[in-house]
């Protein structure tokens, strides 16, 4: 592993899409087959977990919900465009000059799902929430390394969300946005060597655009799913290089 690397273990994962909620789901999907396992029943989520959190921040937050050590890790929250429906909601307020949603403005900003998952597990570690344009879940993970990387006896949950933009703002989208939510947890040790993987910026392809036309937490899943032992996710301004080792880090 070079000095530019960074290396974790994936300790845990739990991810939702459209069509795609469970495991299984995830598997089938990775390997191009048609689902065919039992699915099993998502964890229950408590009330604060769900009384005025977005649709999409709920499914964010049972992502999280069964990680390992959700309770007591380290908490990296990433997003590019967050709570955007909410944004959206108080700017209309505003222009109306109306009265704006006191739940709305409480939860519009990146750090609010981080917030309520730390008091509805008694989490009292840090959290950080990223924001990093189409690259967001690419920094996230790169963050939630460092953080393992600095405190290496202590598990670090990532997560990740994102919905397409509502109008009339989804004209500054692409157009293969959809909703997705996925959970990390990661670790600095583990039984299975061939779950520990690096990662480290690499110089873009020649004629790779300004903005990624594959959405890179898809194609972490996909790897991570996969058979393949490296793979390159490109980012707006990097291309990240993906490894799966031999032996521990």
């Amino acid at each position: 592993m070079s000095s530019t690397s960074v290396g974790f273990h994936i300790a845990g994962w739990s991810a939702w899409a459209p069509g795609r909620e469970t495991e299984a789901d995830w598997r089938n999907w990775a390997q191009a087959a048609p689902g065919a396992d039992e699915p099993a029943s998502p964890p229950a989520l408590p009330l604060l977990l769900r009384r005025r959190v977005s649709a999409i921040g709920q499914k964010a937050l049972r992502a999280a919900w069964g990680l390992p050590d959700v309770t007591t890790a380290r908490l990296v929250f990433a997003s590019r465009h967050g709570e955007f429906a909410r944004t959206l909601s108080i700017m209309d307020s505003l222009a109306a000059k109306s009265e704006v949603s006191p739940a709305d403005f409480s939860l519009s900003v990146h750090h609010a799902l981080a917030g309520l998952l730390s008091i509805a597990t008694g989490n009292r570690q840090g959290h950080t929430a990223v924001a990093a344009g189409p690259d967001s879940f690419l920094y996230g993970l790169l963050e939630a390394a460092a953080c393992l990387a600095e405190a290496p006896g202590r598990t670090v949950v990532l997560v990740y969300h994102d919905d397409p933009l509502p109008t009339p703002y989804d004209r500054f989208g692409h157009p293969a946005d959809q909703p997705l939510a996925l959970a990390l947890a990661l670790s600095a040790t583990g039984a299975e060597p061939g779950m520990c993987l690096t990662m480290s910026p690499v110089p873009p392809a020649p004629g790779d655009g300004a903005v990624t036309t594959v959405t890179p937490a898809l194609d972490f899943l996909c790897y991570l799913l996969g058979n393949n032992r490296e793979a390159i996710i490109s980012g707006s301004h990097h291309a990240w290089h993906l490894e799966t080792l031999d032996a521990p880090l």
